[in-house]
């Protein structure tokens, strides 16, 4: 393992960021970085795949830097390069839930639990443990007993929470995401929403099943990454697969999106059913005419109709 990939964020002060943008993915080149890193005048939001000499290198740049003197770098190691293309990009928020008035984790957030601690949470009767992720990042892995927000998309949590506050108002909150940032925000919003006692796991799930002391206990199925790796383990204890596929429910932890670009669907499918549906979710989307499995398998259309028409007898049988 000659790579390593970052996982890391942080809130803070950045004067135009556009300038910053450009100035920092020049740096990132010059280490032959790969990733997407996202610059705000709240702060920085990145996850990069190098050497391993690079990635301190460039960790070292960072904390050196009085804005990111207290960045918590997540770490895991590669094979090899995690992102293809490398990406800086200004944006008005580092994560967006689209709030009238923006939460500022600098003044309000919820109190960090350390892993062990929020283990100790999971287990406990007056806790209410609510996933911060998008549903199809749920579906794949998931703490155990952590409620599932019906939403695809993280600006739509607010919402969400506001339609079902009765089922956890006067309980003891705490939330979890993939790295923390999402957690800043969120639980920052939930405290200015009236509820009283609320916490987020320190580091995300990344830091969790890394932790020496936990090693990922009590979460079922894989962490959904956004890199080229999809996803990766997190259980060092006793790893269960909950993912379940598309089309016939047995278990299964391997994604791909609908092969209909409109569609786009990220679902979990087996290989076999994968070549069987032509990477789509559904017989509507494998007759697409912009199918990207049958231009990417240079599929014909005499075989791409004939395929189509054992398809559906096959589904009326």
């Amino acid at each position: 393992m000659n790579y390593r990939v970052l996982l890391y964020y942080n809130y803070t002060t950045i004067e135009n960021p556009e300038t910053f943008a450009k100035e920092h993915k020049a740096f990132c080149r010059d280490l032959d970085l790969k990733g997407r890193i996202l610059v705000a005048s709240e702060g920085i939001n990145g996850t990069l795949s190098g050497t391993i000499e690079a990635t301190n290198q460039y960790m070292a740049a960072m904390l050196a830097d009085e804005r990111f003197k207290d960045t918590y770098f997540k770490m895991d190691e590669s094979e090899g390069h995690a992102f293809k293309k490398l990406f800086v990009r200004p944006r008005e928020e580092l994560v967006a839930l689209n709030l009238e008035e923006d939460v500022d984790p600098k003044q309000i957030t919820g109190k960090y639990l350390e892993p062990k601690a929020f283990r100790e949470a999971l287990v406990s009767e007056d806790t209410v443990v609510i996933d911060a992720r998008n549903d199809y990042e749920y579906d794949l892995g998931h703490f155990r007993g952590a409620i599932r927000p019906e939403i695809r998309n993280f600006r739509e949590l607010p919402t969400w929470i506001r339609d079902n506050k009765e089922q956890f108002m006067d309980k003891k909150i705490v939330t979890y995401c993939t790295g923390g940032i999402r957690c800043e925000k969120f639980s920052g919003w939930l405290l200015r929403e009236g509820f009283e006692d609320v916490a987020q796991l320190h580091g995300g799930i990344t830091a969790y099943g890394k932790d020496e002391t936990t090693r990922g206990e009590f979460w079922d199925g894989k962490m959904y990454v956004f890199d080229e790796r999809i996803s990766v383990e997190i259980n060092q204890v006793d790893k269960k697969v909950i993912g379940k596929e598309w089309f016939d429910g047995t278990p299964c932890e391997r994604y791909i999106n609908c092969s209909n670009p409109e569609c786009n669907r990220q679902m979990l499918v087996s290989e076999e059913n994968e070549v069987k549906y032509l990477g789509a979710c559904s017989i509507e989307c494998a007759r697409y005419p912009q199918n990207r499995y049958v231009k990417k398998h240079q599929i014909n259309a005499t075989e791409w109709a004939q395929h189509l028409t054992e398809l559906e007898n096959q589904l009326v049988q």
